[in-house]
């Protein structure tokens, strides 16, 4: 590895360590090394950045965002609580179930899980404390199943993923699918052992009448998901499209139930402006770095070293899952994606790898950063909804957290797992 390179890596994850945020460390260590070489000009860094936010694909990011900020100050998302209440709160534990359920159906739609956590959490975390579920496990059951927006199509990380790759993001899509109903049903399955030790009740019984009601109208939004992977997966419309189609659509609902004023909705694209701008700043920073990578040989070195020890699919796919499962701890989904996944990629093609198979085991395991200290997002989030440390949680965090991993653990040895959707039912995809 040249020196200019070795300066960059430790430069950077000099300033990560002193909390430097990850995407300033990114770009600051990138114009160091660019303004000590002859090699490049700094007109290099305009360059890059800008080519890494022009294409098509990003332009689903801020439309997703938006589509999940009108579902939360619409009231739609408390039409969808009520709805996963009538289908599993007689099951014990119910509300539990619901977190989950609910988490799993508002993926379908926004593919953020910041959002996911914000909109279900405020909503549930008080309620399942006032109806005395542990604070920790209340707070971990809620950051975890907000995981599944990263998972379950539409999922942002797995846009930007595929972006980057090259590979379908409808393929994507329908393999992070089943994935996510797995782990989802995974986490309701942990949630029961939770109430049979701990005694949580089952919801009230709610009539026939009333449930069948709360259903009807929350048919809707229910519909969003379906409307999307239908979609994408039968041709009618792109991802990017799809994400338009999401955005018109929560609209309409919001209008249809008179619950969405102008000034609620200029609040939910100004925080949509501020979100969008933390990811695309990330791409684009993130694109610089991986060139000066790549003008060091990089990959190259990166190449050699991973050969060395993994020369067939199997070992590869576990490195690939160490290394993004360390450097998403400290990092956000989107520079890790964009800065590593070109390096890895080439080396999977070159043993046989299915791309669409890493790209669920890539996505799977960023998600898992959202819930892990220093920088687990949503985890965080969920703590000061729930004014609880960090610390009081974490057990049953980790209990969730080793759930995942099992589950990617299986999907690396069985890949048929994911891939059996996109073959199935989208072959011209694969």
């Amino acid at each position: 590895m040249e020196p200019m390179a070795l300066l960059l890596l430790l430069l950077m994850l000099g300033l990560i360590f002193l909390s430097v945020p990850v995407p300033y460390a990114i770009g600051f260590s990138s114009i160091v090394v660019l303004l000590n070489t002859f090699r490049q000009t700094p007109l290099v860094l305009v360059q890059r950045t800008f080519s890494g936010l022009s294409g098509f694909t990003t332009l689903a990011i801020p439309l997703f965002i938006l589509t999940a900020e009108i579902m939360n100050i619409s009231g739609i998302t408390d039409k969808l609580v009520q709805c996963c209440y009538a289908i599993v709160g007689r099951i014990r534990g119910g509300i539990a179930h619901v977190n989950v359920l609910v988490s799993m159906i508002f993926a379908g739609i926004s593919g953020s899980s910041s959002a996911d956590t914000a909109g279900i959490g405020g909503i549930l975390i008080p309620a399942m404390i006032k109806k005395g579920y542990a604070p920790d496990f209340t707070i971990a059951v809620t950051a975890a199943s907000s995981t599944l927006g990263e998972i379950i199509p539409p999922s942002i990380i797995a846009v930007i993923y595929a972006a980057t790759v090259g590979i379908s993001v409808g393929a994507l899509f329908l393999a992070g699918l089943s994935a996510g109903v797995i782990i989802g049903l995974v986490m309701m399955l942990i949630s029961y052992v939770y109430a049979l030790k701990y005694g949580y009740p089952r919801e009230a019984k709610m009539g026939i009448k009333k449930a069948l009601h709360t259903i009807w109208v929350a048919l809707p939004p229910l519909g969003t998901p379906i409307i999307l992977i239908g979609g994408i997966t039968a041709g009618f419309f792109t991802p990017t499209e799809a994400a338009v189609v999401a955005c018109v659509y929560s609209l309409i609902l919001a209008a249809c139930y008179r619950s969405l004023t102008l000034k609620a909705l200029w609040g939910a694209v100004k925080k949509t402006a501020a979100l969008t701008s933390a990811t695309t700043m990330c791409i684009g920073i993130a694109m610089v770095f991986s060139y000066m990578m790549s003008v060091y040989h990089v990959p190259d070195a990166v190449k050699g070293m991973v050969l060395s020890v993994a020369d067939s699919e199997l070992p590869f796919l576990l490195i690939t899952f160490v290394i993004f499962m360390i450097v998403g701890c400290f990092m956000d989904a989107t520079p890790a994606i964009i800065m590593l996944a070109p390096i890895l990629a080439p080396i999977g093609m070159a043993l046989g790898v299915n791309m669409i198979h890493m790209g669920v085991v890539v996505v799977v395991t960023l998600s898992l950063g959202l819930i892990t200290p220093p920088f687990g997002l949503c985890l965080l989030l969920a703590c000061k909804i729930g004014h609880t440390p960090l610390q009081k949680v974490m057990k049953p965090t980790l209990v969730f957290t080793a759930a995942v991993v099992a589950i990617i653990l299986l999907i690396i040895f069985v890949p048929q797992i994911v891939l059996w959707i996109p073959q199935t039912f989208a072959p011209n995809m694969m």
